[in-house]
């Protein structure tokens, strides 16, 4: 099997006024803040293009379900349905089904305080 985790893909957070927060962290921090949050780019040690999205969510978003927590975290992989398939063996619990868009597949699992985790295989030629 490939690596599993290459890196950190974003760390998405729950709080009662997304745009309140995004505009504190964008005049006090200088985050280029957007829509979702804020993307930040990077490259890996090969020189590829990569990046991490950091964005707060509204606190009775349902995307971190059956997560009760208040953050979910976004790692990038090699090979998505095989590293699922992996961990599912080893006694992991999987989420939902994969999903599939332009930008890459998607997958989640619970870790063993029962925080939803995102898994992230970049398409190639996008966020690489």
């Amino acid at each position: 099997m490939k690596k599993r985790v290459t890196g950190l893909g974003g760390f998405f957070f729950k709080t009662e006024n997304p745009d309140k927060v995004k505009e504190w962290y964008g005049k006090h921090l200088g985050l280029p803040v957007d829509a979702y949050g804020c993307t930040f780019w990077w490259k890996d040690k090969e020189g590829n293009d990569c990046s991490t999205q950091w964005s707060p969510f509204k606190n009775d978003t349902t995307y971190f379900k059956p997560s009760e927590k208040q953050f979910m975290m976004n790692f990038r992989v090699e090979n998505l349905h095989e590293l699922l398939a992996t961990l599912k063996e080893e006694g992991v619990t999987v989420v939902g089904e994969v999903e599939e868009y332009d930008y890459g597949k998607f997958g989640w699992i619970l870790d063993p305080e029962g925080n939803k985790i995102e898994l992230w295989e970049p398409v190639d030629s996008a966020f690489q």
